[in-house]
């Protein structure tokens, strides 16, 4: 039997969505209606001046019904061919910090697993890419060569993505390990021994503290490891 760990991929390994990346190129390739087009760039333009503490669920939500009605006219060729493309433009854009733990864990025997909520052919290329073993993303539905629209995705709960992983495998629970950056990745923390937040969003920075997890940060080429204070309720933290 093998430990293993537990990576989300977007904002935790690669630096940016890839979601997010695959809609940009659709709408580069112009397979995304010109409303569309307009709309995400309104969102994003909303988000990046951060008018709101929700511009970026909303830009999201944009992006979500944006692909979602591009699916419904999109053959399976067109669709890799943008995946392909934001492949082979992210690849390498890792964060150090989870990208050197991959490769440490590797070595250590672990066995390595990613939950994303990304569609799964660029998830599957990624984990492929970085030597997982097995990874979970959003999964399309497919008919004659094109989409039907309907999408199942992790990104609305993480749980029954990591218990589907766990059951395909052999693994003890005894060194386990779950990185992440989001809420969304509590699924994989409450899943291990040792959760391991990565540059996390402010609600799960805060649930992390009162849990007492591991909080990791990484700035530039700064690379710096909190440690929750034994014995105080108060959240405090050390560089480790």
């Amino acid at each position: 039997m093998q430990r293993f760990a537990l990576f989300d991929i977007d904002g935790t390994v690669i630096r940016w969505q890839l979601f997010h990346s695959v809609v940009n190129e659709l709408i580069r390739r112009g397979q995304l209606s010109e409303s569309a087009s307009r709309d995400i760039k309104q969102a994003r333009m909303t988000w990046k001046k951060r008018e709101n503490e929700d511009s970026f669920k909303a830009y999201e939500q944009v992006l979500v019904n944006a692909y979602l009605e591009a699916l419904d006219g999109l053959s399976v060729l067109q669709y890799m061919g943008a995946v392909e493309s934001v492949f082979e433009e992210y690849k390498d854009q890792t964060y150090i910090y989870t990208r050197d733990l991959i490769r440490d864990l590797k070595d250590k025997g672990y066995a390595l697993f990613a939950v994303s909520g990304s569609q799964q052919e660029i998830v599957s290329k990624f984990a492929e890419y970085y030597g997982f073993d097995d990874a979970i993303g959003a999964h399309l539905e497919q008919l004659d060569g094109h989409f039907t629209g309907k999408i199942e995705t992790p990104a609305l709960g993480k749980q029954s993505a990591v218990e589907k992983l766990l059951a395909r495998h052999d693994v003890i629970l005894d060194g386990s390990i779950a990185v992440g950056d989001s809420e969304s990745d509590l699924a994989l923390f409450e899943a291990v021994e040792q959760p391991i937040v990565f540059n996390p969003s402010a609600g799960l920075f805060t649930i992390a503290k009162e849990r007492g997890w591991s909080i990791v940060l990484e700035r530039k080429n700064v690379i710096y490891e909190l440690s929750a204070v034994q014995g105080q309720a108060n959240g405090s933290y050390v560089l480790a």
